[in-house]
């Protein structure tokens, strides 16, 4: 009985010991599915006591997040060794890094005073894909290594172009490739999927893939497939004829056994307001037969383009926009086809404001207002900015309801089609460019309760990593890359207007690429940690 009730005291003595010398628990809420919870884990940095959204979907969890090197090794409540640094982050929220799935950021990412990206890791991204709507560098090779030797503020994933592969397949003829153009395209689809590239993007309104058929897409698709890549689409009309170009987007994926994903699925233009919801219909059905189809869009009622594309589409004339105005002057039935087609464009637009042209007076007034001072009509100052080279414009044609609609579609991603840019009170530019992730997930998701936070969250990570095929980014979880953004729920908000567009958004307090703090507390670290992402072809 005397040794029962000594070895009773000593088992007590040694809790109590225990209790007092072993590391606490950090994290306010256990989570037993985590395998950490069960071992002590050194960590180089734990953000701990923030509201953890995973990626997932699901509801936020206050927990802790521990880094060591560039991956994440343990989340929710586990035992901690050694520590580096702790960052408090009781109030605030912690997400994976944005992942912005349509970008042109591919020559803003290569300039030194823009490649930090600080428009956009302001917002939270962490990672921007570039190569979209078939435009961007001609080489994946040459742009992806000059990313990694001279540093980016995000990383980049690359599409195929494919404008600069029509370019250098056939010289941009105007009409659709043969069977031995298409080979040589293929040839470089297979050569850039093997640099890296993620898929191929494709600008069926935009020269010079208007002139592409079916079965030109469907050919090169196929290669693009055979590496285990995504076919990504400006489609052909998203106005009009957008049923149609769905339609076809579809068809392709297909045919080619490829998935697909159109980029900013929208109804443009004032009679085609609602027409998205059928759009968004046929993807659905498309998805029940078991095809992969996606979308992504931006929040804005407003488009920013070039002006040519704008005011006269490639494919709105008999043989484009070639020689415009001698064909003008020589036919007056081709002058007028013209006009008309303008005309067109003009009447679906509530208005387009000049972000960019050669008269500078112009900059920021819209057509209107230019022709007023002129006293000519909204056509012939369209005709005096084609003559002069166009520009880019702010044109003003899509519905407020068909964007709440579409963001709430839980395979639509939250996408910029922005680029790198200086903020500055003189800066005129879309204010997509500084405000699109705080926008949806700050202002619709937060304020307007239009959709649940999670679901918001999870347009701008999970979902878009799950539209690559990214594995190991997008989401909180152990052993992926620490791409992480912290951010205030109070004050995440977008402040770019159509006024100010080049105004930072406000709310973020923290942004990490692969562990390293390439922002805090709105300032950017002079290193930039941005790097390449490179697919890995199935097919060597």
């Amino acid at each position: 009985m005397k040794n029962a009730s000594l070895l009773n005291t000593t088992s007590f003595l040694i809790g109590i010991l225990s209790f007092v010398l072993l590391p606490t628990v950090v994290s306010a809420e256990p989570q037993s599915e985590n395998p950490a919870s069960h071992k002590r884990v050194d960590v180089d940095l734990l953000l701990v006591g923030g509201t953890i959204y995973d990626g997932s979907g699901s509801p936020g969890k206050i927990g802790d997040v521990a880094l060591r090197g560039e991956r994440i090794v343990a989340l929710g409540q586990f035992e901690v060794g050694r520590v580096g640094r702790v960052v408090d982050c009781k109030g605030l929220v912690v997400a994976p890094g944005f992942i912005d799935l349509h970008t042109h950021s591919d020559r803003s990412v290569l300039r030194p005073g823009l490649r930090n990206s600080m428009n956009y890791l302001t917002q939270g991204c962490t990672t921007c894909v570039t190569g979209n709507c078939g435009l961007g560098p001609k080489s994946t090779t040459a742009y992806l290594d000059q990313v990694d030797r001279d540093g980016a503020g995000t990383n980049i994933i690359h599409l195929i172009p494919h404008g600069p592969l029509r370019s250098m397949g056939m010289g941009n003829a105007k009409r659709p490739a043969n069977a031995k153009e298409i080979e040589r395209m293929r040839t470089m689809i297979g050569k850039a999927m093997r640099a890296g590239a993620w898929g191929m993007s494709t600008g069926l309104e935009y020269n010079w893939s208007c002139y592409a058929d079916i079965n030109e897409l469907v050919a090169l698709s196929k290669e693009v497939a055979a590496h285990g890549g995504i076919y990504t689409t400006h489609i052909r009309n998203q106005s009009e004829g957008l049923i149609d170009a769905i339609a076809e987007a579809i068809e392709i994926g297909r045919l080619a056994n490829i998935p697909v994903h159109v980029s900013h699925i929208k109804g443009k233009g004032l009679s085609h307001w609602g027409k998205v919801r059928k759009a968004i219909a046929l993807m659905e059905e498309a998805r029940r037969r078991g095809q992969k189809v996606t979308a992504d869009n931006y929040p804005y009622t407003i488009s920013c383009t070039g002006l040519s594309a704008t005011l006269l589409p490639e494919a709105s004339i008999p043989g484009g926009r070639a020689n415009l105005f001698k064909r003008m002057e020589a036919d007056p039935s081709f002058a007028e086809t013209v006009r008309q087609a303008i005309k067109r464009q003009l009447d679906e637009s509530e208005k387009i404001v000049i972000a960019s042209c050669k008269n500078k007076q112009w900059i920021r007034k819209s057509l209107s207002d230019i022709a007023n001072d002129l006293k000519v009509d909204r056509v012939e100052v369209a005709l005096k900015l084609l003559r002069m080279g166009g520009g880019t414009g702010l044109r003003f044609a899509m519905c407020e309801d068909d964007i709440r609609y579409t963001m709430k579609v839980p395979w639509v991603a939250i996408a910029s089609d922005g680029w790198g840019w200086p903020a500055g009170e003189n800066v005129t530019c879309h204010p997509r460019n500084f405000g699109t992730f705080p926008r949806v997930i700050g202002r619709y998701a937060m304020r307007e309760k239009i959709l649940p936070v999670e679901q918001a969250i999870r347009s701008a990570t999970g979902l878009p990593a799950d539209i690559l095929g990214l594995k190991d980014r997008g989401y909180l979880r152990e052993g992926a890359y620490a791409d992480i953004v912290v951010f205030d729920p109070k004050t995440f908000i977008d402040r770019a207007t159509i006024e100010k567009p080049a105004v930072y958004s406000s709310g973020v307090r923290y942004v990490l690429i692969s562990g390293n703090m390439a922002l805090e507390d709105g300032k950017i670290n002079k290193n930039l940690y941005g790097r390449s992402i490179r697919h890995r072809s199935l097919k060597r």
